[in-house]
């Protein structure tokens, strides 16, 4: 069994198919730096390594708007051990996406956020069995009513999966509430909640705390 565990033949070499396994893994480079800090700069927060600035793939200094996020990153870089593994760095790697892919994005990322507003988890609801039913409009039932309170967006709800159209002034005033989530690392966070949980309102609601 250890022997099919671990790809090895009878002979104890590597079978063809672990060889090909192992080849396909990503090579992660060493970790080349022994202290990390956290110094602030322009308004921001910037994560050093031995005192250096962290760049992001596209060579954007790692600067953060509040202490707090930088420390979040800086925590990860100093777990790394003896390879700096990206999958360990989920901080990172959204703030990474955030300087290098909203910063210049802002208007597309948002009306992104809006096409997920207009067809929201949040509208379709389950007419069976009675606990589901129950479970839907007990916790998502609240989220609407805020919606519509803080925002004056109120949108329909239907039962099972067929597409029901929202009101175009339900979507104007979502869109113009989540405008003023403009923050480059905020509107990030907004947008990864947004496709996880497939409700860009969940999300708006979780980022207005």
């Amino acid at each position: 069994m250890r022997d099919i565990l671990t790809g090895a033949g009878q002979s104890g070499e590597r079978t063809p198919e672990a060889a090909a396994q192992e080849n396909m893994r990503p090579v992660l480079p060493k970790r080349f730096y022994k202290s990390v800090t956290v110094a602030p700069g322009n308004g921001d927060f910037a994560v050093l390594l031995d005192g250096k600035s962290v760049r992001t793939p596209a060579k954007a200094v790692l600067a953060l708007p509040s202490e707090t996020a930088a420390n979040l990153v800086a925590a990860e870089w100093q777990a790394q051990q003896e390879h700096i593994d990206p999958a360990t760095m989920p901080v990172t790697r959204l703030v990474n996406t955030a300087l290098d892919g909203v910063a210049g994005n802002i208007q597309p990322v948002l009306e992104d956020i809006v096409r997920f507003a207009s067809n929201d988890l949040l509208f379709y609801r389950a007419s069976f069995p009675e606990v589901l039913v129950e479970n839907q409009r007990n916790h998502w039932d609240p989220v609407l009513d805020w919606i519509a309170a803080k925002t004056g967006a109120r949108f329909e709800t239907v039962e099972g999966v067929m597409h029901i159209a929202q009101s175009r002034e339900a979507i104007t005033l979502f869109l113009l509430a989540a405008e003023g989530l403009r923050n480059t690392l905020a509107l990030a966070c907004l947008h990864t909640m947004t496709t996880l949980t497939g409700s860009a309102l969940i999300a708006y609601a979780l980022a207005e705390g």
